[in-house]
């Protein structure tokens, strides 16, 4: 799939904070932003390929300039895939050729009806894998060794991802890290430029829009599900963070 698909319906669908329930790789070969990834905000650019398994919260920027491929490995995958996140550079002309070859490759089998598409596909995915555990390896001298600062907010955004329906406070989640509230808010800011409580509302309404967009769930019963003390408060938060109400959002949408 495009890159640029993927913000179909609203740049939220890529810029807002969420996590996906299947391993993804995202592969830009033009155009220049900014992902978060597990907590973390690194720049992107041409060339560079971001592996992230299902559950790991992320989010990126994307303009009429970012184009590149995405592809999804389903929830079942019998591949062996990586089980951290991973932002590549990747500076050999080969490897660029190889990867841009796999995906056409791929595309091509998810698109024919020739006898045993199927088992091509399997076989492509296959290589697939091993091009990205090369490259995980040929970078590994090149990779960035994680500060304290880091490593914390990737542990918070694990604990946002496990229970931001439940209506848990950065307060109870800084205090399962054990650290202070502040000193989290603080750890956020370094990594990624934003507070602990901005990252955890954005994986909520990112949620929420999503449930307004693409279900007919009622707003109270979405209220309930992200954990929110009542419809009405949800709606204070909601229009507070995107601009609208819930229900003018559906409309719009």
């Amino acid at each position: 799939m495009q890159i640029a698909r993927l913000a179909q319906g609203g740049r939220w669908r890529v810029e807002a904070m969420r996590a996906l329930s299947e391993p993804c790789l995202l592969w830009f070969t033009r155009g220049q932003g900014r992902i978060t990834l597990g907590g973390v905000t690194r720049g992107y650019g041409p060339n560079n390929a971001i592996f992230i398994p299902s559950g790991v919260i992320h989010g990126f920027e994307v303009s009429a300039q970012t184009h590149g491929q995405a592809l999804f490995f389903g929830r079942d995958s019998a591949l062996e895939l990586p089980h951290s996140a991973h932002h590549l550079r990747i500076r050999e002309a080969m490897a660029q050729g190889e990867i841009n070859a796999l995906l056409e490759a791929i595309q091509r089998e998810i698109n024919s009806e020739r006898p045993a598409s199927d088992r091509a596909l399997r076989s492509h995915l296959g290589l697939l894998s091993v091009w990205l555990e090369r490259q995980i390896e040929s970078n590994a001298t090149e990779a960035i060794r994680p500060s304290a600062a880091r490593k914390l907010v990737s542990r918070y955004s694990a604990l946002v991802e496990r229970d931001f329906r439940s209506g848990v406070s950065v307060g109870d989640l800084a205090a399962e890290l054990g650290v202070t509230p502040t000193h989290l808010a603080r750890a956020c800011r370094e990594a990624c430029g934003k507070g602990a409580l901005e990252l955890l509302q954005d994986r909520r309404l990112y949620e929420a829009r999503r449930l307004l967009c693409d279900t007919q769930t009622p707003v109270k019963e979405i209220a309930r599900q992200l954990g929110y003390r009542s419809p009405a408060y949800f709606t204070r938060a909601f229009q507070a963070g995107t601009g609208n109400t819930p229900l003018a959002f559906r409309r719009a949408g």
